[in-house]
């Protein structure tokens, strides 16, 4: 055998890290660390992203909620033939159109009564059917539209079928937009 291969010298040296390697092991190392905190801070800092879209969906999931729980009739709950109208002209004197009746507010008496009802309502700031405040949801607006549509078999002209939007904008200026349907499935329907 050759006696270099048994040098004790020798092997101490191959078993060490040199001063080089180490040096290079700390950078990128260190290199390594730096992406990751990075990669940490932007996805804390966008974070609060979901959290006002997740509050926005919850506005407005509760604005189209209310909403298609209204009645949806030909004519207004205070006409003497709101039961039994199967069209516009079988109301007594209070057929049901687009927009709120004169005085109707969602706050206060007397309130919306129907789904057209809340065509054009706006807010900005966030209440309850009460008007009161929804606290942390100041810097929120909302604003509902109805419109007559297409819906499977029914159409627009019918007047049988309401697409309902409801828009939500965050406080960052993002909007969120939910549409929902609701359908006339009987004279009366819904009260």
């Amino acid at each position: 055998m050759h006696a270099t291969l048994f040098h004790p010298a020798r092997r101490a040296r191959q078993l060490g890290l040199s001063l080089i390697e180490l040096v290079m092991f700390i950078v990128v190392l260190g290199l390594a660390l730096t992406a990751v905190l990075k990669a940490f801070t932007q996805a804390t800092a966008a974070s609060v992203d979901p959290q006002l879209r997740r509050q926005a969906l919850a506005i407005a999931e509760s604005l189209m909620e209310e909403v298609q729980l209204m009645p949806f009739t030909y004519c207004d709950t205070d006409d003497a033939n709101v039961e039994t109208a199967q069209a516009v002209g079988d109301c007594a004197s209070l057929p049901e159109a687009l927009g709120p009746e004169a005085g109707e507010t969602r706050y206060a008496t007397p309130q919306f009564d129907n789904v057209n009802d809340y065509h054009g309502l706006a807010m900005t700031g966030i209440a309850d059917i009460t008007n009161s405040p929804v606290s942390g949801l100041s810097a929120y607006s909302a604003s509902v539209s109805v419109a007559a549509d297409d819906l499977g078999s029914l159409s627009a002209a019918s007047g049988d079928a309401l697409r309902i939007t409801v828009s939500v904008t965050g406080p960052d200026g993002s909007t969120l937009t939910l549409d929902g349907y609701r359908s006339r499935h009987a004279p009366h329907a819904a009260l």
